[in-house]
């Protein structure tokens, strides 16, 4: 999340809050089939706990906060909610096979099943949000 400044003519507007990049959220949460392949690959443990709690990214955290304040009038807020607390739930499952040491099972797991769906429809839902809420 970064701090927003906006310049309007001679005119300084300071916006309240936090701006959340939804492109780069959705890049982020992509990012996490490397980082599962990577602690397979290097035999890693991970924090199984938080990659599936839904409000410890920056992306959950914005949308059970100011998005949350902003949107939630929005119905694509509450689907994206779901679909993002769906998508951590099978990350953590994916972590804790992988914390199980059961490799292949793992990578099956990013293979195709309830993660890749649930990583698709994250993706999808916060693109629909970000067109909803003109971000």
């Amino acid at each position: 999340m970064l701090a927003e400044e906006e310049l309007q003519g001679e005119e300084q507007i300071f916006r309240v809050g936090t701006y959340m990049d939804l492109t780069q959220a959705i890049q982020k949460h992509g990012e996490w089939k490397l980082k599962f392949r990577s602690a397979i690959a290097n035999k890693e443990t991970l924090d199984a706990r938080t990659i599936g709690r839904d409000d410890c990214c920056d992306l959950g955290k914005w949308l059970h906060g100011e998005g949350k304040t902003k949107f939630a009038k929005l119905p694509s807020h509450a689907a994206c909610v779901g679909k993002h607390a769906a998508f951590h739930v099978e990350a953590g499952k994916v972590a804790q096979i992988i914390n199980a040491k059961k490799f292949d099972e793992a990578t099956a797991m990013l293979a195709a099943g309830p993660y890749v769906e649930a990583s698709s429809a994250v993706g999808g839902a916060i693109m629909k949000l970000k067109l909803d809420a003109k971000l």
